[in-house]
């Protein structure tokens, strides 16, 4: 070969020295010396396709990628010469030029099927050129992709992907810096979350399936993207691969994913795809012709996927149990005590990692080495991060103890709804196989009484006694009147609060969980369908969620079986109403104990009224420097009960 081709692969020269045969004798140009260049010459008697039979039997490393790829997808002797002259035109300006110069003056310098069936048919290639390129393997995996689709079929132009061009003009598969638009390769901008053991092993064995051949799809469910995408790295590991991050949103035009599976096969890498589904909603795999390895995809609990028409079957990572939880809390803090705190809150890897990072971040704020259990509660608000607040309002208020005034009987029923939220991990442990039967680790709890009972109040002191944040769900955010739009934005709420093991609470739940009607229109249908779904959500939901309403006749009766627990919230009493009273006032204030009681007595409000009176009163105190006094309190309570219609009552005193 002669030495101006020494660094050019060799199935280019044997595709350049075809295109040369169609010079005229006469031209002398640079670029018919560039082509005539490669044409063989020591071994005239051969013919230059039995040359390279020849060549094929014993290649040089220099083809080793290429002909690696052509065996891969079954590629013929004239789909690797064009590749091979395709791939050379965006890599090397003489090729371009030499192309352009033989299809001068209609032709550019990718190679057209005018061009090529000219140039290959005349050294014997049997059959139809043409036709040996379109419905070749080449062609239908995108390697070969063809140009100019309102030209005439002579006049179009082939061309390989540029990625793939870089790697095969590189003679190598690695390097960072040839990159497929659209996809993000490997861990390059994931955060690092430590795995425990157990998701690790279970990482390993889906990849063993997904080596065996029989299948080679399956999709990764998780609340937390960014642990799922962890997971699917140490998946294409375990396969000695690396994951392709692929945006679904740019894969779904049939062009964007032309040439992705050569690609693939190139690099040796295993595709990932990331899709955000509703519910009962339903996508396809992008097709990826010609491969057939193994495929990932990343989703939240709802929706499903399928490839070649079937369903592909998913893995829910799921939370870690406690032990491997104390031990990432260990490497994320660096403190013992604090892991052994923690460990009891169900959180995910991904977000043990999160809450480690920026409790760090908070204590280094105050100058502090070390992170302590304030800055771990900073953290969970902080940290949210997966779009909780578009569908939830924080509530991050702590209740004391000293806030809540209740009954016994009430403070009771409570405090064993504490014991039931903190001891839901455990609770079917030594029990027997009916109660641990579909068990579900979350914690269901419905409130009901009259507006101002305190049961809002009471979820922000559970929620402040668990340590966890809360957040009442945005029913104007989350209600769509699209059908199937509220569905999806309700699964997306819980899916990402059971990532972040915050306290879900619904108020006035019973506008989306009330009664099924009867099917009078379509709209009847749909409402129903809505109620079912989100009776079941509720009930598979991993986390704690709190309920409020006005009256449990308004739900449906299906939905209370659903229930851990349901709390009656009575109305408060002359006694609870005094507590409720003094309260409220702390200790600034100028009533006697003789109208304290008074007020207890003959003012049946609630304490939610209580609290606006006190407020109110505070109002008028205050414009004129003094402590609250009855005469303010009257007045207060004149306000009050005029918002409720209904006059002062008659029994309470004027004056002390």
């Amino acid at each position: 070969m002669p030495e101006t081709v020494g660094t050019t692969n060799r199935l280019r020269s044997f595709g350049l020295a075809m295109l040369a045969s169609v010079l005229p004798p006469d031209d002398q140009s640079m670029e018919a010396q560039f082509l005539r260049s490669h044409e063989a010459a020591d071994d005239d008697s051969a013919t230059l396709g039995e040359r390279v039979d020849r060549y094929l039997a014993n290649p040089a490393i220099c083809d080793r990628l290429l002909l690696q790829l052509g065996d891969a997808l079954g590629l013929n002797r004239i789909e690797l010469l064009v590749t091979a002259i395709a791939a050379g035109v965006e890599t090397d300006l003489m090729c371009g030029r030499a192309i352009a110069h033989l299809q001068a003056p209609m032709g550019g310098s990718r190679p057209t099927f005018g061009l090529l069936g000219a140039a290959f048919n005349k050294f014997g290639e049997a059959g139809n050129v043409i036709a040996a390129i379109l419905t070749g393997a080449a062609a239908e995996s995108g390697l070969l992709q063809v140009l100019n689709d309102n030209a005439p079929l002579a006049e179009r132009a082939l061309c390989v992907p540029v990625p793939l061009s870089l790697v095969l003009d590189r003679q190598e598969a690695a390097g960072e810096d040839v990159a497929w638009p659209g996809t993000t390769l490997g861990r390059a901008g994931i955060r690092d979350i430590p795995l425990p053991p157990s998701i690790l092993a279970d990482a390993s064995k889906k990849a063993r399936g997904l080596s065996g051949g029989s299948q080679n799809a399956l999709v990764l469910r998780s609340g937390s993207t960014t642990e799922a995408k962890v997971v699917a790295c140490e998946i294409a590991q375990s396969l000695g691969r690396q994951a392709l991050f692929v945006d679904p949103d740019k894969a779904r035009p049939a062009h964007a994913t032309s040439g992705l599976g050569p690609w693939l096969l190139l690099r040796q890498l295993v595709p990932v795809f990331c899709y955000e589904l509703g519910p009962s909603e339903r996508k396809a795999l992008p097709v990826l012709p010609r491969y057939q390895g193994p495929q990932l995809a990343i989703c939240g609990p709802e929706g499903s996927l399928e490839s070649a028409g079937e369903t592909v079957p998913g893995w829910t990572i799921r939370v870690p149990p406690k032990a491997e939880r104390m031990r990432l809390w260990e490497t994320a803090l660096g403190s013992p005590t604090l892991a052994a705190q923690m460990a009891g809150h169900r959180h995910s890897s991904g977000r043990i990692a999160q809450l480690g990072r920026l409790a760090r971040y908070h204590s280094m704020q105050d100058g502090r080495a070390k992170p302590q259990m304030r800055d771990i509660v900073a953290a969970s608000w902080t940290a949210e991060g997966a779009g909780l607040e578009a569908l939830a309002q924080p509530l991050p208020d702590l209740i004391p103890d000293e806030a809540l005034v209740m009954t016994p009987g009430l403070r009771d029923e409570l405090n064993r709804l504490l014991l039931r939220c903190r001891g839901r991990e455990g609770l079917v442990e030594g029990l027997g196989a009916s109660a641990a039967a579909k068990y579900r680790q979350g914690a269901r709890a419905l409130f009901t009484g009259p507006s101002g009972t305190g049961k809002t109040l009471a979820c922000g002191w559970l929620a402040t006694r668990l340590g966890l944040p809360l957040y009442r769900v945005d029913l104007a955010a989350v209600t769509s009147k699209y059908i199937g739009e509220t569905e999806k934005n309700l699964a997306q709420l819980l899916a990402r609060a059971e990532h972040a093991e915050v306290i879900l609470l619904f108020d006035e739940a019973d506008s989306m969980f009330g009664k099924r009607t009867d099917v009078k229109e379509s709209n009847d249908r749909f409402a129903n369908a809505q109620t079912n779904y989100l009776l079941q959500r509720i009930e598979n939901f991993d986390g704690i969620v709190f309920l409020t309403s006005n009256s449990r006749a308004r739900f449906d009766p299906a939905f209370f079986r659903r229930l851990d627990t349901i709390i009656e919230f009575p109305v408060p009493g002359p006694e609870e109403r005094r507590s409720l009273w003094q309260s409220h006032l702390g200790k600034d204030h100028l009533l006697s104990q003789r109208e304290l009681n008074q007020l207890s007595t003959a003012g049946d409000l609630f304490g939610g009224h209580i609290r606006n009176a006190v407020l109110t009163a505070a109002v008028l105190a205050r414009a004129e420097k003094r402590s609250i006094g009855y005469g303010d309190i009257l007045e207060a309570l004149s306000d009050e009960y005029r918002k409720l219609g209904r006059q002062l009552p008659s029994d309470l005193p004027t004056s002390a």
